[in-house]
Formats: C-alpha cells, structure tokens, sequence
C-alpha cells in the first residue's frame, strides 16, 4: 500500500485556487452566490413549464456549472508553472469564463420569459441563439481538454503517478464523451428518446424518466469524469500497490467509459435508465 501525499501548499485551499486560476474560482464563487435569488424567484414565480417550476433548470445550470468551474480551479495546480503564467491560459480561462456567463444568461433569460431555452424553434432569434449556445458549450467544455492534456505533459506535478494519470484521463474524458452525448441529444430535438407514460415524473431530484429513453443520463455521467476517475485514483494509491494502481486507473477509465456508452445505447433504444 502507497502512502498518499498530495502536493498541496500550507495556504488555505479558496487562496491557492484564486492563485491559480483567479479567473475560473471568481467565476465559480459568482455562480454559487448567484443561487440565491434564483432559488427566491422559484419561491414567489410561481409559474410553470412542463409541469415543473420554470426557474428549475436556470438552477440545475447553476450548480452544474459551479461545480464544473470550481474543479477545474481546483485542478489548476497541476498544470505546468508555465502553462498558468502564460498569456493564452489567461484569455482562454476569460473565454470559458464568457461562454459560461452567456450560458446562464440565456437560460435564465428563457426562464424569466416562460419559455424553453433548450430546443426552442418557435422563433428565429431562439432558433439562432440555440446552435450558438451549443458553440458555447463545446468550447466551455473543451477546458477539460485542455487541462487534462496539459497536467498529463507536466511530469513535474508531484503527484502519485496513479493520481497524476486519473486526473489527466478524467478531464480528457469528460470531453471526449460529453461532447458527443450532447450532440446526438441536440440533434434529437430533445433527451427523451420515445415518449414517457402519462404519470411519468422521473427519477426523484434528478428527473430521468422511468418509462422512456433519457439521453440526460449518460450525459450526466460523462460530464462528471472529472471527478470519478480521479476518485478512483485516489482509491487505489492507497488500497494497491504502485505497480497495480495505474493499471487500476486504467481499468476504471474504460470500466467509466462502458458505463457512460452503455447508458447512452440503452437510451438510443429507448430503455429508461431505471
């Protein structure tokens, strides 16, 4: 069994991400603080679509995002001292900082209007700023991409190999599956594949459907990657020894892979995840 030391600095752990990526944690904090008067005007917005509170997915979206951006802060370190210094990486983190801001605007924007951000073909202006909110989000996500490649050529991370090697494949994969996933789910018009029974209110807080194909499962999954690989990492530097913990990381990479492909057919064939 390895003993697991973790190359953190002694400062606490919101100074080192506002260090590292000052860009990504201010953006981060915002969207966490921007939840309050989202969920007040879920409160006293008492209006309704598609049989839940309009103001539910500007929610779902703000804690997503949050989540999203606060990782990659946080794996910030682990890039290369000159990757973080650098100029491209400062405007690029801008760029992600931009996109994600559009993304919440437009979503939260349809919510305030009482109208379906995803998916909305009822008028050119929504039919011309969804395939632009998509650009949005591939280049949001290709941060991961970026990222995961950069902390993978950086050999001087001080990470556990294993570690190093979990880190690098979960960020690279959240892309490399994300993307896909949501672009058959955009081009299907919709997450569900073949209409859910009358009664159907879905997984609880998730809301996947019970009866139909949901495309938003795999999608959930492959977005969060970044953070079960690198778990599993951690897992095996101190459960195996260092011969066998990168060949676990590995073996989880693919074993998560299977599991996001193997939701995302059982939905193309119209199987509801439970």
């Amino acid at each position: 069994m390895t003993a697991l030391a973790l190359p953190l600095p002694r400062a606490g752990l919101l100074d080192r991400m506002q260090r590292d990526a000052p860009v990504l944690t201010a953006l981060g904090l915002l969207l966490t603080l921007s939840l309050a008067p989202t969920l007040a005007a879920m409160q006293l917005d008492d209006r309704m679509f598609q049989g839940d509170s309009i103001w539910l997915k500007p929610v779902k979206f703000q804690i997503a995002l949050a989540i999203y951006i606060l990782s990659l802060a946080f794996y910030a370190h682990w890039l290369p001292p000159a990757t973080r210094a650098s100029r491209w990486f400062r405007v690029y983190c801008k760029v992600v900082a931009f996109t994600v801001v559009g993304e919440v605007l437009w979503i939260s924007g349809a919510a305030a209007l009482g109208t379906a951000s995803h998916f909305n073909q009822t008028s050119p202006v929504w039919s011309i700023l969804y395939p632009v909110m998509g650009a949005f989000a591939v280049t949001l996500t290709s941060a991961s991409l970026v990222f995961g490649v950069a902390i993978w050529r950086n050999r001087t991370s001080g990470l556990p190999p294993a570690v190093h090697l979990a880190v690098a494949l979960g960020l690279v994969l959240t892309f490399a599956l994300t993307v896909p996933v949501a672009g058959v789910m955009s081009g299907n018009g919709g997450h569900f594949v073949g209409i859910p029974a009358a009664g159907d209110s879905g997984l609880p807080l998730l809301g996947w459907s019970r009866s139909a194909g949901d495309l938003r499962v795999a999608h959930f999954l492959a977005t969060h990657a970044l953070h079960a690989i690198p778990l599993a990492g951690l897992l095996a530097v101190l459960l195996l020894p260092a011969a066998l913990a990168r060949r676990a990381v590995v073996l989880a990479a693919v074993g998560f892979t299977v599991l996001v492909m193997g939701t995302f057919v059982q939905a193309l064939a119209g199987q509801p995840f439970l």
